[in-house]
């Protein structure tokens, strides 16, 4: 049994629900039999890929509505979580991070603190970068 707990940022996400460079890696990651954890906020970032997608019809109709059955009804677990505040000044002492990317870290260190099995999932470089130098496993 995996008693990782995997914090998935958005990057993380859209790799594992369309095709994409990283997506080998994202769907093995959602395929073990780890705990899977997705913010409020990747929730809303990936819903606006999706209604983007729509917009611009990027994809097909049919590979949006399996992505977005897949968001669903995958294995991840919603949090309706906030980072602590000073952990989110902290941390943005120590790395140029965009304001997104910043909250998924900092929440992912609150929640590390409670659970120290928690492992973060992101593909952006620099994200990848300020978890691994916060402590955090990059799967």
């Amino acid at each position: 049994m995996d008693s990782r707990v995997v914090y998935w940022d958005s990057s993380a996400l859209v790799a594992a629900l369309f095709n994409e460079t990283n997506t080998d890696r994202a769907r093995a990651l959602a395929r073990s039999a780890a705990t899977h954890l997705i913010s409020s906020l990747a929730w809303t970032e990936v819903h606006a890929v999706f209604a983007r997608a729509r917009r611009e019809t990027v994809v097909t109709s049919a590979i949006l509505d399996d992505a977005e059955s897949a968001l669903q009804f995958g294995p991840w677990t919603y949090l309706g979580a906030a980072p602590s505040r000073a952990v989110v000044r902290s941390v943005s002492l120590r790395w140029p991070l965009r304001g997104a990317d910043l909250w998924h870290l900092a929440l992912a260190i609150t929640l590390h603190e409670d659970l120290p099995e928690l492992c973060f999932a992101t593909f952006d470089q620099a994200l990848a970068q300020a978890a691994a130098g916060e402590g955090l496993t990059v799967p």
